[in-house]
């Protein structure tokens, strides 16, 4: 018996996904869970074999609890599961060692076969995404860019970003220039656009 812990916010999905993967015969569901930071602590509790994350969680988002599992629990394997076919996050999961990526309008029979594979050791990865990740490639931004531009993303002033992330107001503003350019974005909103479409943030 396979034994599977479910995280997404979405009360319908996570509803319907238990409903359908309850259906065979060879899946537990352990836990099901809204929050991506209450997942770590139930992990440790029921020890499943399979994790089944959303990527949007309030809390914390499934790829920063994909590395977390890794860290904590490295037998348990991570399949994320995502409406947002954004490159960036497969490249992203990747390195957080996740051993299946997968859609949300993929057919159930398809998940409940990836929940399989991955614990028999395979990687399932959607191949459209793959060729989309190799196509867009991975981030340019740095780890400090990509900061500065999500905190552009809540509407408040250059020196309000500074204060929060504790940088000056020019070091913002020439990360705020240097990410714009990098994306390839006319202003801070077209570069959150990019960023975001291309799931570097």
């Amino acid at each position: 018996m396979i034994r599977l812990l479910i995280a997404e916010d979405m009360h319908l999905i996570r509803g319907a996904l238990v409903a359908l993967l309850s259906r065979e015969p060879d899946l537990d569901i352990v836990a099901e869970l809204d929050r991506g930071d209450l997942v770590i602590d139930e992990i440790l509790r029921t020890r499943p074999d399979v994790a089944l994350l959303d990527i949007d969680m309030p809390g914390l988002d499934g790829l920063a609890v994909a590395e977390l599992v890794r860290e904590r629990l490295p037998e348990c394997q991570v399949l994320i599961l995502t409406g947002l076919s954004r490159p960036g996050y497969l490249l992203r999961a990747l390195r957080a060692q996740v051993r299946g990526f997968v859609v949300k309008d993929a057919p159930a029979q398809t998940l409940a076969a990836a929940v399989r594979r991955v614990v028999a050791g395979e990687r399932v990865i959607d191949p459209d995404l793959v060729a989309a990740a190799l196509e867009t490639g991975a981030s340019p931004l740095t780890p400090r860019e990509a900061d500065v531009l999500r905190a552009a993303e809540t509407g408040i002033s250059t020196a309000e970003i500074a204060a929060t992330l504790f940088l000056s107001p020019a070091t913002v503003r020439n990360y705020l220039s240097n990410a714009i350019t990098k994306v390839g974005g006319r202003n801070r909103i077209d570069a959150l656009r990019i960023a975001r479409t291309a799931g570097w943030l």
